[in-house]
């Protein structure tokens, strides 16, 4: 019976936890779809939160590189009174980039539904 009501409390601690992180994300970003994500990034901060050598393979065009491993020393790089346009390969990165951004007084925070791997725009990738 100990062992039911233990596993009881460790669920109702998860969900809690799971649930308590979707209310922060979600006053955190805005999420967008491509057509909503390719309609405003231009007037805005294109960040691709992905390692250097992602960002390499293939990247949105106008996108500058600020890995999430970096960015608590390089967020000073990204202006807080302009709108910030986030992208990782799928979401995880970028929403824990949002929320860290959020902290720091950034507001108007975006990210790209689905990350880039279901991007279909146009992409740069560098040459070797």
């Amino acid at each position: 019976m100990d062992i039911l009501i233990t596993i009881g409390v460790v669920l109702v601690v998860i969900i809690a936890y799971i649930g308590i992180n979707a209310l922060r994300l979600k006053k955190a970003v805005t999420n967008l779809t491509q057509e909503q994500f390719i309609e405003g990034y231009r007037k805005a901060q294109l960040i691709d939160v992905r390692e250097q050598k992602e960002f390499d393979a293939g990247h949105i065009l106008g996108a500058r590189n600020v890995p999430s491993t970096t960015l608590r020393q390089r967020y000073k790089e990204i202006r807080p009174d302009l709108p910030v346009y986030l992208y990782c390969q799928n979401t995880g990165r970028s929403s824990r980039a949002a929320l860290f951004l959020k902290k720091r007084g950034y507001n108007q925070i975006y990210q790209l539904q689905g990350g880039f791997k279901t991007w279909t725009g146009k992409i740069k990738a560098k040459k070797y």
